[in-house]
């Protein structure tokens, strides 16, 4: 119950760990069915914390896949898992740290990283409609957003 409170904090003020539910247990499950061994990153067990990974850290599983399993099944395993709510939400906290395979603290999420988090993380909300003002001042897109919006009009309005 605690769990639901705090994710319902902004992960900007909210500096407590992310505790691991039954999906992200579940998404662990199915990455280490797919390697040789457990990694010690990924919570084992309900209440677990969600822990950010070590950039680079790729280099380090890829290698544990198991021999008949396609590189593109552990990809799509991990990215479920990365881009999760639960997993944004460790990286857009405040003072969140990168770990190691062996889940020992690395170096802190960069600033740009944890912005990013923060972005994805209101984009769930508001794809729930549960979103609240992000900001007085409209953001500015950026030249690639600016290029694709402009480019959906298009398709949008042909002439």
């Amino acid at each position: 119950m605690g769990q639901k409170a705090d994710a319902t904090k902004s992960p900007r003020t909210c500096s407590a760990p992310v505790l691991a539910r039954e999906r992200e247990v579940a998404k662990t499950v199915a990455i280490n069915a797919l390697l040789t061994r457990p990694i010690a990153i990924l919570p084992a067990k309900l209440g677990d914390p969600v822990r950010p990974f070590a950039l680079g850290l790729w280099n380090d599983v890829r290698p544990l896949l198991k021999p008949d399993v396609s590189v593109s099944a552990l990809r799509k395993a991990m990215a479920t898992y990365v881009h999760s709510r639960s997993y944004q939400i460790a990286v857009a906290r405040a003072g969140s740290i990168r770990h190691d395979i062996n889940g020992e603290p690395v170096e802190p999420v960069s600033e740009a990283d944890r912005l990013d988090a923060l972005k994805k993380y209101e984009g769930f909300q508001a794809r729930e409609g549960s979103s609240k003002p992000k900001s007085r001042s409209p953001v500015q897109p950026t030249k690639t957003e600016a290029i694709r919006i402009s480019l959906l009009r298009r398709k949008e309005n042909p002439r």
